[in-house]
């Protein structure tokens, strides 16, 4: 690893910061503290909610082949997690978070020092320390580059004399609100200190819901991360590894983090090929949805601590094999977001409730077998509905350990809409099988309602399941 005298010193210096030290001081922890002795003070590291109040905002910014994630906590403190490419110099980035109102970056994170990820760092410093409230402090894993882009970096960081942290597992980043769990790098580096495998690797959790960020993890990270987690690793929300690409966000990795949903973040056109169609057959196989900034614009999601919503710029599929059917949507593009659906954590009757939907996750299911779960209610299908009724469906799944023999079963709405499952189907566990309103032919994994007209009202209904003796399995409302 070649590095300047300069640049050498920096990391000396960060590491100084670092010595007999067991938490961050941030400049974002007190807006008016001197920079200059902020590294004189001990802060305990912060502590756990014990009840999540107020919410948190998950921004996923536009920003083409790329990343750059905006969370403001609870508190109103800001996180900026990268910076886009080296290609735009920060550019979408400023223009988001200006308007988003976003007067101070109080802890900025660097994922790794890749130039598509560290593009705007210079800009994004040298903005708010000039024309801002400025920056609190910046967390980097510590692993030079050989660029010009790190270059820039590291002088914005010197000349405006923002705090530089290595950050390491174990660290704590004290982002006011809410619990942020830094697991990696470990100590020493994985594969020879590889920028890609050495990760800054964050898990935010707001309440009972949870978000991990693994910047461009790939098998080696991944591994060490599920040999060393497990199901620790458990989040709401994930967002894909490496823009999606084959090396990651694999299969063991989606196991432990079981998540509700998964975010990429890369071009429509990207020339890597990203997202990868590997990386989205396991997600499809898990019946993850997914959310693609190519297509669906910035997206946001908003957690009140029991669900998550997803609000983004453009109606897109989620199917994971089905993302590249959407039309992209350019960085930049000043567009509103629309909430588009609402997800529980893992640890709740699942529901995914698309259209505007009250971020509660709907009143509390009824569920006598304990078995059968709703997965997704996707009620307002793409375009117009009527037109489209085979994309409006329901996903049940059997969480129980035995197959449920649903033969004779009714599903049926708060209009009284019924529909009867054919005799003889069962669902293995932990399978899923989508009931689509539409007409089709009967699979195990897809049922069709026959209807010639909608069924699931977008503002809200109920979803009940009876047996074959009439007795209620599951009735849930969104």
């Amino acid at each position: 690893m070649v590095r300047s005298p300069r640049v050498e010193s920096l990391a000396v210096a960060a590491l100084l910061v670092l010595a007999g030290c067991g938490g961050f001081v941030a400049n974002g922890v007190d807006s008016s503290a001197d920079q200059s002795t902020a590294t004189e003070t001990t802060t305990p590291d912060a502590p756990s909610p014990a009840a999540a109040n107020g919410t948190l905002e998950v921004h996923f910014i536009n920003v083409g082949q790329s990343v750059a994630t905006l969370l403001v906590s609870p508190d109103n403190e800001t996180m900026l997690i990268d910076s886009g490419d080296f290609t735009d110099d920060g550019e979408y980035v400023l223009q988001y978070l200006d308007r988003q109102g976003i007067d101070r970056i109080d802890h900025f994170v660097v994922s790794h020092n890749d130039a598509d990820h560290i593009g705007g760092n210079a800009a994004v410093i040298r903005h708010y320390e000039t024309e801002k409230s400025g920056v609190g402090a910046v967390y980097d894993p510590g692993i030079a580059a050989s660029t010009q882009t790190y270059e820039r970096y590291l002088d914005a960081v010197e000349a405006h004399n923002v705090t530089l942290y290595e950050t390491r597992e174990g660290d704590r980043i004290p982002f006011s609100g809410v619990e942020t769990t830094v697991l990696g790098p470990p100590e020493p580096y994985l594969e020879n200190a590889a920028r890609n495998e050495n990760n800054i690797v964050l898990r935010i959790e707001h309440g009972e819901t949870s978000f991990l960020f693994t910047g461009d993890a790939e098998d080696d990270q991944e591994a060490y991360l599920v040999d060393t987690y497990g199901a620790a690793l458990r989040a709401t929300v994930l967002k894909a590894g490496h823009h999606g690409s084959a090396l990651s966000t694999s299969g063991p990795l989606l196991d432990a983090v079981d998540p509700r949903t998964v975010v990429v973040s890369s071009a429509y056109d990207s020339q890597y090929g990203h997202p990868n169609n590997e990386t989205l057959q396991r997600l499809t196989a898990r019946s993850v949805p997914a959310y693609w900034t190519a297509t669906h614009g910035d997206t946001v999601l908003t957690s009140n601590g029991t669900a998550v919503t997803v609000s983004t710029q453009r109606a897109a599929p989620t199917d994971p094999l089905s993302l590249r059917t959407g039309d992209p949507i350019a960085p930049g593009a000043t567009e509103s977001v629309t909430p588009r659906a609402t997800y529980l954590p893992r640890s709740s009757p699942r529901t995914d409730t698309p259209g505007p939907t009250a971020t509660d996750g709907g009143t509390p299911a009824e569920n006598t077998s304990g078995d059968l779960i709703i997965d997704r209610v996707r009620a307002d299908a793409a375009g117009d509905d009527r037109d489209n009724l085979n994309d409006e469906y329901v996903v049940f799944r059997n969480a129980g350990a035995e197959p449920l023999e649903m033969g004779g079963w009714t599903v049926s709405d708060d209009a009284g809409h019924s529909y009867t499952v054919p005799d003889g189907f069962t669902l293995g566990p932990d399978e899923t099988v989508t009931l689509h309103t539409g007409s089709g032919t009967d699979t195990d994994t897809d049922l069709y309602w026959g209807s010639g007209r909608p069924i699931w009202n977008n503002g809200g209904d109920t979803v009940t399941v009876t047996d074959a003796d009439n007795e209620t399995i599951l009735k849930r409302s969104y």
